[in-house]
Parts: C-alpha cells; structure tokens; sequence
C-alpha cells in the first residue's frame, strides 16, 4: 500500500511540474498580421496603401485592440509566459523593403505600436529596393521593432530540394538557417530565436533543422488565429492585403480572434 501511494505521488508531481506555468485555462487565439510593402498605390498583391495602414492602426486603437509584441505572444504559446490581455493583436512585415522604413515606421512611432520584421540579410544595404542596416538600427533601437530571420536570401526551399543532392540541399538549408541568425546578431546585436518561413514553405525536416539551428518558433502564411495548439514552429499568420478596409478588416479580427 505505502508503495502505491508513493508511486501516486510521484505521478502527481510529474504532472504538476509538467503543466504550464500560467495555469489551464481556456486558450487564448491572437491574429498575427503579416504584411509586405506599403505605398501611396496598391502596385501588386503585395502592398498595402500607406492611407490604408494608418486606417488599420487607427481600426485597432478605436476598437480596444491592444497591439502586443510577437515576442509576448510566442512565451505565452511556448508555456514560459503569462496569457496574453484582451482582444490581443500582433503586427509582423517580412523581407525588409524600404517602405518599412519610410512608410511603416512613422506610423508605429505615432500609434507607439510594436512591430516585428522578418529578415533576409542578403538583401540589406544591397538590393535597391531593400532596407539598410543603419535604417534597421534606426527602428530596432526605438524599442518599437524587433528584428527576426527570414533566412538568408529568401530561397524556396521545395525548389532547392528537387534541384539539390540530399547531402547538397542539408549544407543549404543550414546555411539559410544560421548565416542569417549569425549576421543578423552580428549586425544589429539583437538576438535572433524566430524565423518566418519564406513563401510559408516547411515540413517536419525543415522544422528539425530550424530547431537544431536555435529557433523557438516560425511563421507561415495560414489564415487562422495563433494560440498553444498550434506547433510553434508553424504558427499562422493572417496576410493583409490592401482590401482589407473598414468592416471587411474587423471582420477579418473577429474571425481570428479567440
């Protein structure tokens, strides 16, 4: 008898000390919202108006959204953090155009929202379309914005698999993965545990990977709320696009909103 009680409660400690830290109660859903580009016209799928953005922030603050940094989010689906407040959003831009920098960032300066951007580093300070690592540490120092991978330059890794030998495509994947942490860290001194899918492409060896590379969580491009059922290295995020306007933007809220 004296046995199986001691095993009984060996069994309860395993669960207690198993549990989350914050407790089982119910769930919280936040919406991840991922945008791209901004600009004065809508010129692909892939820009929002900067008009639009403005009406969007101003949406949030008048209907008692409260925009929470990805980092907040991301502990409170890993069990390390405490529940998220109320009616909780997060706002995240991957690639680092320059329209972050000129169009973006003022705007988040005036509503004083935190922001997350995804970046691949090989664009930085290179391409002309993308952001320079001064630009980077402009935002990254206003307390405003983190700075998060996107891998290195952005590959499509479906792609590079079927081009790619087993042996060649592994070497590949790690360098995605780690040149843009190290780089990143390097440049900025930000440290970097997040990582956005590039086109949400991944599968479970893309995850194993990722995780051996140091990443706590990843990002698709899944139109759903982000809470502590989903895998943390597949959270959702809700694209926004320039359409997303007035009530179909609410709407948008209430469905991923839990």
């Amino acid at each position: 008898m004296g046995k199986r009680v001691s095993r009984f409660r060996a069994l309860l400690l395993v669960v207690f000390f198993a549990a989350p830290a914050w407790g089982s109660g119910t769930e919280q859903r936040v919406p991840i919202l991922l945008y791209h580009r901004f600009g004065l016209v809508a010129r692909n799928a892939m820009t929002v108006r900067t008009a639009v953005f403005a009406e969007q922030l101003g949406y949030l603050k008048s209907h008692g959204y409260r925009v929470i940094p990805l980092r907040e989010l991301v502990a409170y689906i890993r069990g390390v953090g405490p529940p998220t407040p109320p009616h909780a959003v997060v706002i995240t831009a991957d690639d680092g155009h320059q329209s972050v920098y000129t169009d973006l960032f003022p705007l988040i300066r005036q509503y004083h929202v935190p922001v997350t951007l995804f970046i691949y580093p090989s664009a930085i300070s290179r391409a002309s379309y993308a952001l320079t690592w001064n630009e980077l540490r402009t935002m990254h120092g206003s307390g405003l914005v983190d700075i998060q991978s996107h891998t290195y330059w952005h590959p499509n890794f479906r792609t590079e698999k079927k081009r790619l030998l087993p042996q060649a495509y592994a070497k590949f994947v790690a360098m995605q993965l780690e040149k843009s942490k190290a780089m990143l860290d390097k440049k900025l001194g930000t440290p970097v545990n997040m990582l956005a899918w590039p086109y949400g492409i991944y599968d479970d060896d893309l995850i194993k990977e990722a995780v051996a590379a140091g990443y706590v969580a990843a990002f698709t491009m899944v139109s759903a709320p982000a809470g502590p059922a989903n895998n943390a290295m597949a959270l959702p995020r809700c694209l926004i696009t320039d359409q997303d306007t007035g009530g179909t933007f609410g709407r948008l809220l209430k469905r991923n909103s839990r």
